[in-house]
């Protein structure tokens, strides 16, 4: 059996991208060229987003004391931890895309992972702007129910996903 090591697969995912829009292009095959506008649009979406996101969130690991983030975010934070999660998920401006790196900040500084994945959960579905639409077009009743089921299931998704990794020791590699 032939062992492929991860980079190796990467390249070769990315090559057959190239090609499968290289060959779309050739032949004018339209969804192939719709993925490879798409591409150029998360792209370009991305860059406008993230090296600003990037800058605040150096400045807030230079800023924010490690002592502040395990005092309001660390293990024995408790309850205290999970409702700025909650107020800080919502507000992050460029969603998941600095989300993530903002979690990995806030668990190198000695959040809970309990925390850190309650606070991505909340990102991911109360993020404001998200909300204030949703709220124009579906109505105040439909977000608040969705918010009152949102909530507690991320909540429980955080401390469950969470706990089962730091049980079983996991650590981010640098």
């Amino acid at each position: 059996m032939v062992k492929h090591s991860k980079k190796n697969i990467q390249l070769l995912l990315v090559t057959l991208f190239v090609v499968g829009l290289g060959v779309s292009f050739l032949f004018d095959y339209k969804p192939g060229l719709r993925t490879g506008q798409e591409f150029t649009d998360v792209i370009i979406e991305m860059l406008k987003i993230l090296p600003c996101a990037f800058i605040l969130i150096a400045l807030f690991e230079q800023w924010v004391k490690q002592e502040t983030i395990i005092r309001h975010l660390g293990d024995d934070s408790g309850i205290r931890g999970y409702l700025w999660a909650l107020l800080l998920g919502p507000m992050v401006v460029g969603g998941l895309y600095v989300a993530f790196p903002l979690a990995h900040t806030l668990h190198k500084k000695g959040a809970s992972l309990k925390v850190v994945f309650s606070f991505l959960g909340f990102a991911g579905v109360c993020r404001i702007p998200m909300t204030l639409f949703e709220v124009s077009f579906l109505g105040l009743k439909f977000t608040l129910i969705r918010l009152a089921v949102a909530i507690p299931l991320m909540l429980i998704a955080g401390i469950a996903l969470g706990g089962f990794l730091e049980k079983h020791g996991y650590q981010i590699k640098e």
